[in-house]
């Protein structure tokens, strides 16, 4: 089975056809693609250690390039910082893509985690862990980033994730280039969702894996994104400017709770 993200590749390409990117934005938290056709898409930014005080050779000539071009860039599995570029050329694309049916029902309400619950949390969602903790179900919470209290290391988790009924994974695992991982692990979970602002939200790219739900947003106000983007923001600054939407990907799939 193709990696995550060359599936997303595949499936946007012929939309991306003729597209141009004509703006791009590096921030601290986010990167964010404008097209030509006026859509905006945003993904997490993975910064790694350059060595210097350039981040991306590109920079300076990403704004101009084919939309196409910067959708490859999400294939490059040695380099987080371009895959993240990748991703939000991307969202940027999915956006101008007809309108799938969406809710804006919170997430927990739409999986009901109950008390004999066994969730995986992978990536530290910090809003949703006192509320899951209110439910009494038992949580475990998987972190690339070592050292978090009360967190375990993916390695560490591998028990968890085969055993637990929910998994709510963060869409940065595609730019990190774990989410195939991550799936591959999970055993029969009842509902697995991918969110956050990064989530790609085609479910035709999730056909045969485990996930249930798309969790991710839509803009509103892109210029409003883009600043906070430029200014060093994040998700808790930029929701006043988007919607939290959940497109359910796995009717197609016994595990979907449709």
């Amino acid at each position: 089975m193709k990696a995550v993200q060359q599936r997303i590749v595949d499936y946007l390409k012929p939309f991306s056809e003729g597209v141009v990117a004509v703006d791009v934005r590096v921030g601290l938290g986010y990167t964010s693609v404008r097209l030509d056709n006026g859509n905006v898409g945003i993904a997490w930014t993975a910064l790694d250690g350059s060595g210097s005080c350039t981040y991306e050779p590109r920079a300076g000539t990403l704004g101009g390039m084919k939309a196409g071009d910067l959708l490859d860039l999400l294939s490059l599995l040695q380099k987080p910082l371009s895959r993240s570029i990748g991703l939000a050329a991307a969202n940027a694309l999915a956006a101008g893509l007809p309108r799938q049916e969406t809710t804006r029902t919170n997430i927990l309400d739409l999986v009901s985690v109950q008390p004999s619950d066994h969730v995986v949390m992978v990536g530290f969602f910090g809003p949703l862990v006192p509320v899951l903790r209110q439910t009494g179900c038992r949580l475990d919470i998987l972190e690339l980033q070592t050292g978090k209290p009360g967190t375990m290391t993916p390695e560490e988790g591998r028990e968890s994730l085969a055993a637990c009924t929910v998994a709510l994974i963060t869409a940065t695992t595609v730019v990190t280039g774990t989410t195939d991982e991550i799936l591959a692990g999970l055993k029969n979970p009842r509902a697995a969702v991918i969110l956050g602002p990064s989530t790609f939200m085609r479910p035709e790219v999730f056909i045969d894996t485990p996930v249930t739900h798309l969790a991710g947003v839509r803009i509103r106000d892109a210029h409003a994104v883009e600043k906070i983007v430029s200014e060093g923001g994040g998700t808790m600054i930029m929701k006043k400017h988007v919607d939290f939407e959940t497109i359910l990907a796995g009717c197609h799939s016994s595990h979907a709770q449709c």
